[in-house]
């Protein structure tokens, strides 16, 4: 085995080998949320037996000491599962820049080195937005698409490097997909959120006038649609000048700015489904449940994006044959 073979092994044990990390971190986060849900049953359901036994002065001391033991066992295991996110996010980097190292240009040549680079991008976007907001219940979502996505590339779509195409030997190449590796990062992000607020939603329509709703480890339902709203308002103009600048790099490579190609094609259904998101969030009579399922088709319209044309379309994108 040549050295540079043996680089290229590397990367793939690498890549491996966070898998088995990011399991860990789905078992974690799955801990963290059965964990937290059997604290707070258990705790709401020893205040009728104290009642009873100690009286009406006591119960307002025992439960509250009670749960409190209790709640850090969930958080424990969610903060074990960020670490072994960020180990994960930290060696699929390096496999990552391996893969780019040994084929000598940017590891985005084929269908599995996009894989994992689009599995990194949605590990960074969890991981940087968890800077700034609280979403650790986010994580075992993330983890088991990032793990399904790193197991679909490894399995399926694994294939040595081969040199570029002439039309993909252009500086465009890093820009254009670095922008669109960013944006699936954040609409896989964002369609997660929306599957949660959607969940809470029904709960809370499902919660009898009057009543207090259920206890729930995920954040009000408000708190979700503005969170989504926030993340697709961010990746919305990133995403345009993904399609804006493929458009230029055409132009460079084939000799015009559009052509209808059906990678050209999904991508602009895909601005136009999330730009009628951004609209239907800004009308009052199309948020709520109507804007977060406009939301989860515009997801939809970049997996057919990302998976359906790039693998199942003949096209000038295409990575059919990967």
């Amino acid at each position: 085995m040549t050295e540079d073979m043996g680089l290229a092994q590397l990367s793939l044990l690498i890549v491996y080998l966070s898998m088995a990390i990011i399991t860990m971190a789905m078992v974690s986060f799955a801990i963290s949320l059965a964990g937290t849900r059997t604290s707070k049953l258990a705790a709401r359901d020893r205040v009728p037996a104290l009642v009873g036994s100690v009286g009406e002065t006591e119960p307002a001391t025992a439960p509250d000491s009670e749960l409190v033991s209790e709640v850090p066992k969930g958080r424990r295991a969610a903060n074990v599962g960020m670490s072994l996110t960020w180990l994960a996010f930290a060696m699929l980097l390096v496999a990552v820049v391996m893969r780019g190292i040994w084929a000598g240009r940017v590891p985005w040549g084929n269908m599995y080195e996009f894989s994992i680079t689009s599995a990194l991008g949605v590990l960074g976007a969890f991981l940087i937005f968890s800077l700034f907001r609280e979403i650790r219940w986010l994580g075992i979502y993330v983890t088991t698409v990032v793990l399904l996505t790193l197991g679909l590339a490894v399995k399926v779509l694994y294939t040595e490097a081969a040199q570029l195409v002439p039309a993909l030997k252009s500086y465009w190449l890093l820009i254009h997909v670095s922008a669109a590796v960013i944006c699936g990062g954040a609409f896989t992000i964002a369609a997660g959120i929306t599957i949660a607020y959607l969940i809470q939603d029904r709960r809370l329509r499902r919660t009898p006038e009057g009543a207090e709703p259920p206890a729930s480890r995920l954040p009000s339902a408000e708190r979700l649609e503005l969170l989504n709203y926030k993340i697709l308002t961010f990746a919305f103009p990133l995403w345009t000048f993904a399609v804006v600048s493929g458009a230029i790099w055409a132009e460079s490579a084939w000799g015009r700015y559009w052509g209808w190609d059906p990678k050209e094609t999904w991508a602009f259904i895909t601005w136009v489904i999330y730009a009628a998101y951004l609209h239907a969030r800004t009308t009052a009579g199309w948020r709520g449940r109507r804007a977060a399922w406009i939301s989860l088709v515009g997801f939809l319209a970049f997996l057919i994006n990302y998976f359906g044309v790039n693998l199942f379309v003949q096209g000038l994108h295409s990575y059919k044959g990967f």
